[in-house]
């Protein structure tokens, strides 16, 4: 019987794998990647079938402004994500 837990000289030691990132992260990963496809989901189109026709829409305020910020948001999630240390 073993007085402490130090391996034997011919044992291995037992080592406790642990993952990189925790369910939490990964479910914060996930918000963050959903930000960041809604917002170039949110700048798609404005475009014109004619190349003489000029289309105003390309200068909305949801494909300049929302979108953009939607992207960033999602990215500044993504840096939480990895960051974010489990309470356990």
């Amino acid at each position: 019987m073993k007085k402490n837990n130090l391996p034997t000289p011919g044992e291995k030691p037992q080592t406790e794998r642990r993952f990189a990132f925790g369910k939490e992260n990964y479910r914060i990963m996930f918000i963050g990647l959903g930000l960041i496809a809604l917002g170039f989901l949110l700048m798609i189109g404005g475009g014109s079938d004619d190349p003489q026709v000029f289309n105003e829409a390309i200068f909305s305020t949801r494909r300049l402004t929302v979108a953009p910020i939607l992207i960033l948001s999602g990215f500044v999630t993504e840096i939480v994500a990895i960051m974010w240390k489990p309470k356990n």
